[in-house]
């Protein structure tokens, strides 16, 4: 849905001085696959970090490798967010598209610049630029267009030439005298059209990285050994990030022949007694299920990362949703006990990740991680001195004492592990019913006792969470109109629920879902809206089974995540 809050209009001056004394800005970057947009979104992105702005970026692109329509949205503020909006300063266009697709989040002091090799009928009031010419008289290739923009838009927007070079020298190590040179031109062609200025803010300068970056710094702090996967987005950038740095952090990051075998390579580092832990989107995970079922009755400690992507199968596979939940908690077959985590936002996807593969291996169970692509595409500033204290869980080790029992029983449910190869153990890992020696059963009283001793193992689980802060409220805690929304709505309905006046309630753990704590969340409520990217609210019917109903739901399943313009008229709609 287009915000009814943002007037529609084709022509536009712009007065370059006119958004000086703005305390936050969006710019939005686009052109077609193979135009660099990604990148010259993270470096404005950056170039607001260097001024003490805290930063997000949402990125779309469609399932092509040329072509089509990119775009980035990079908004700027100086306090912490987690969502776009749908208004921009700066609209920077390499190609027609960009502007017919996007003059109507334009203001009345908004910014065009454009390349004019490219745009034939641009806005009135925009600011052309030949940028396919610059780079090939400056000898660079023709991605430094991109370049050419930047300069141009730092001009605009009052930054200055030293940080625009220091960033660049960073960002584009290849070539760099011949990019410099592309933004210079860039830059003087804004000369005398304005002096705008961006006043300084005070947010401390940390990287500006992606989700699935803070996934994977996440996994390292857990003590991760070995990270297997298959590229699927939007999980990939995991992948790539971990192949990046394993040398520098010793570990093993494989790439098998397709997701069975990833999740299976993955038990047997866990077999071995290395922490292991695998990324996928939903199509890969229905592939590991039957891994997941062994990983349950082996009691093989195991994290999985789901990052969502909108199906039934393919879908549109590099757009979002948070159409898993009801999949992912219920995924293999059979009963036995595990763990999903939905983080919101960045410190809790660097948190929850660590402590993810703590309690895979404290409680020898799979734990998944519930991501989505907004969530784990989208760039943050990532500022670690706000995540919570990772706590230690370390794993129940054999003493050495006796016969090793691999599935011994234990009052909580958790044996000791043991590894091979270790002196004076045998080490089994059973699909099959079995005893507590690991030998294959069929006995009735061996297999009750078996399934008795997962589910204690459950219960010593959700006393363990407990201890944890599974749930957060935001907003104004005294408001009798609550909003429930998990995973990356955060963001957006963090920022609504500040600016209307409302509680949100966010679960972070889903399952097992902390009802005792969602209750006490929503005393005092009278109305309770639930908001999801889906098209059957998945949370709504989790609250419903666990005794509670949402009075409204507010839906959105195009692929395209909650801006904050979007999510406050939708509530506003539905009478707040």
């Amino acid at each position: 849905m287009v915000s009814g809050r943002i007037e529609q209009r084709r022509s536009r001056t712009g007065n370059l001085g006119d958004l000086s004394m703005r305390d936050e800005f969006s710019v939005l970057v686009g052109g077609k696959a193979g135009d660099g947009i990604t990148e010259a979104g993270m470096i404005i992105a950056r170039l607001y970090n260097q001024l003490g702005y805290c930063l997000y970026q949402y990125l779309d692109y469609p399932s092509l490798i040329r072509g089509g329509h990119n775009f980035a949205i990079v908004r700027a503020a100086g306090k912490k967010i987690g969502a776009p909006r749908d208004g921009v300063d700066y609209l920077l266009a390499l190609n027609q598209d960009t502007i017919d697709r996007h003059s109507w989040r334009l203001r009345e002091s908004s910014i065009v610049i454009y390349d004019s090799d490219e745009v034939k009928a641009p806005l009135a009031g925009g600011v052309g630029l030949p940028l396919k010419t610059f780079a090939k008289e400056s000898g660079a290739p023709p991605i430094a267009r991109n370049v050419g923009l930047i300069g141009a838009f730092s001009r605009a927007a009052g930054i200055e030439e030293e940080i625009v070079e220091k960033v660049l020298r960073k960002e584009i190590p290849k070539a760099i005298d011949e990019n410099l040179e592309v933004a210079r031109r860039g830059r003087a062609g804004l000369e005398g059209r304005g002096d705008a200025r961006v006043d300084k803010r005070s947010y401390p300068c940390c990287p500006v990285i992606t989700g699935n970056e803070i996934f994977g710094l996440g996994l390292l702090r857990g003590g991760l050994d070995a990270y297997v996967a298959y590229p699927m987005t939007p999980s990939s950038g995991v992948l790539h990030f971990l192949a990046k740095v394993a040398a520098e952090f010793s570990i093993k990051v494989v790439h098998p022949e397709n997701e069975i075998a990833v999740i299976l390579m993955a038990e047997g580092f866990a077999y071995a007694g290395k922490k292991a832990a695998v990324g996928t989107s939903g199509g890969g995970f229905c592939l590991m299920n039957e891994g997941m079922s062994l990983a349950g009755m082996a009691e093989i400690p195991l994290v999985v990362l789901v990052s969502q992507r909108a199906g039934p199968s393919t879908g549109v596979p590099t757009y979002t949703a948070q159409a898993d939940l009801p999949f992912v908690m219920n995924a293999g077959h059979g009963e036995f006990p595990r763990l999903v985590i939905a983080p919101g936002d960045a410190e809790e996807a660097f948190f929850w990740s660590a402590a993810a593969l703590g309690l895979a291996w404290r409680y020898q169970i799979p734990v998944v991680l519930l991501s989505d692509k907004t969530l784990s595409e989208s760039a943050y500033s990532f500022n670690v001195e706000e995540a919570r204290e990772i706590p230690e869980f370390g794993p129940v080790l054999w003493d050495g004492d006796g016969d090793y029992r691999r599935y011994a029983s234990a009052e909580d449910g958790i044996s000791p592990l043991a590894f091979p190869p270790r002196t004076g153990a045998v080490v089994k890992a059973n699909s099959y019913a079995h005893l507590p020696s690991g030998i294959t059963t069929e006995e009735a009283r061996a297999i009750e006792a078996g399934q008795d001793k997962l589910l204690r193992k459950e219960r010593r689980l959700v006393e363990e969470l407990e201890r944890l802060k599974t749930l957060n409220v935001s907003g104004d805690r005294r408001s009798s109109t609550a909003v429930v929304c998990w995973g990356s709505n955060k963001g957006p309905c963090g920022e609504v629920g500040e600016e209307l006046g409302l509680r949100v309630v966010q679960p972070v753990v889903v399952s097992p879902f902390p009802a005792d704590l969602f209750r006490e969340a929503l005393r005092g409520v009278e109305r309770t809206i639930s908001v999801e990217t889906n098209s059957t609210g998945g949370m709504a019917k989790l609250i419903r089974s666990c005794g509670f109903e949402a009075d409204r739901l507010v839906l959105k399943y195009d692929g395209r995540p909650f801006s904050v313009d979007e999510l406050e008229e939708r509530l506003l709609e539905v009478g707040i």
